[in-house]
């Protein structure tokens, strides 16, 4: 994700990191050259383009535009729903940690040692559905944080999520059969792994459902046909100018394409994609710090404004 502050108008214009101009600028100079080429024959040889109104053009921009604002809308939409539901883990880690570190008695025979195997898993849990959502190996950062005993247990299970949901849970149960937890704070605190396994199942709706295919071809195709059209629907009235505005106009709809796309996949590792391992490196720090662990991790720090 792109972290800056706003800059000086002038300087919009020349801003390329975080933009989608490196995605499209060869589409870009294809329309510019088409409309060079368009604009050069009108002037050489005008008999042989007639007069065309601009008419048809504006009305096949006008529901270009309506198309692409559908799906940058949802495509944000989507994006916004994968920021919602990071929040929520967060939340919902701060919350149990707290509730273990206040409610399990660190003086019971292995109160201390269950409040950090617990804690310990939630931090694995963050680290784990960060990896799934994008498709990298988990362990060299969950590994810290897994007991080894139970290390081949997650190994073998099928959603190393899930399964570290399941220890949490069994290692709770364990502290309600000895009375180190009573009927209600047990409640409370299955709802907090309710809500993780929320945030989880959440995830993985959004990553595997993507925007119907036919829908996105179907804006991509009138994307193209468009710009391809336009040098030659508006070269009688702009003349020379016509590949400048042809440029414009492709950079601004192949550009809101191009950013849709982006958006739609929230969890992956393009520059507006979420900061993943920003929000999962949070919970860690938290979570070290309400067992007093120290020294902490280092925050994630954005690289040349942007964070991962």
């Amino acid at each position: 994700m792109i972290i800056r502050d706003n800059p000086h108008s002038l300087r919009l214009f020349f801003i390329i990191r975080g933009s989608v101009l490196p995605l499209i600028y060869l589409r870009i100079i294809f329309i510019t050259l088409l409309g060079a080429g368009v604009a050069g024959a009108e002037h050489f040889y005008p008999e042989a383009f007639p007069d065309f109104t601009l008419a048809p053009v504006a009305l096949f921009g006008v529901a270009l535009s309506l198309f692409l604002g559908f799906r940058n809308n949802a495509s944000y939409d989507r994006w916004w729903e994968g920021r919602k539901q990071w929040g929520k883990l967060i939340v919902a880690s701060r919350s149990l940690s707290r509730q273990m570190i206040s409610y399990v008695d660190s003086k019971q025979p292995e109160g201390a040692e269950t409040q950090k195997y617990v804690i310990n898993l939630v931090i694995a849990f963050s680290h784990a559905l960060r990896h799934q959502l994008r498709k990298s190996d988990p362990w060299p950062d969950i590994e810290p944080y897994v007991a080894q005993k139970d290390m081949q247990y997650l190994r073998d299970a099928q959603s190393l999520t899930d399964g570290i949901l399941r220890l949490i849970a069994i290692r709770l149960g364990e502290c309600r059969r000895q009375n180190s937890l009573s009927d209600f704070l047990m409640l409370k605190m299955d709802e907090h792994m309710t809500a993780m396994a929320d945030v989880q199942a959440s995830c993985e709706r959004i990553q595997n459902t993507p925007l119907p295919f036919a829908y996105m071809l179907l804006v991509q195709r009138t994307a193209y046909l468009y710009c391809f059209i336009l040098p030659f629907g508006i070269v009688a009235s702009q003349g020379l100018m016509t590949p400048l505005f042809s440029a414009i106009i492709a950079y601004t709809f192949f550009g809101l394409d191009a950013l849709s796309e982006e958006l739609e996949e929230p969890f992956g590792v393009s520059a507006n994609d979420l900061p993943l391992h920003a929000m999962s490196r949070t919970i860690e720090i938290n979570l070290l710090d309400i067992l007093g662990e120290k020294p902490l991790p280092e925050p994630i720090q954005a690289h040349h404004h942007r964070l991962e």
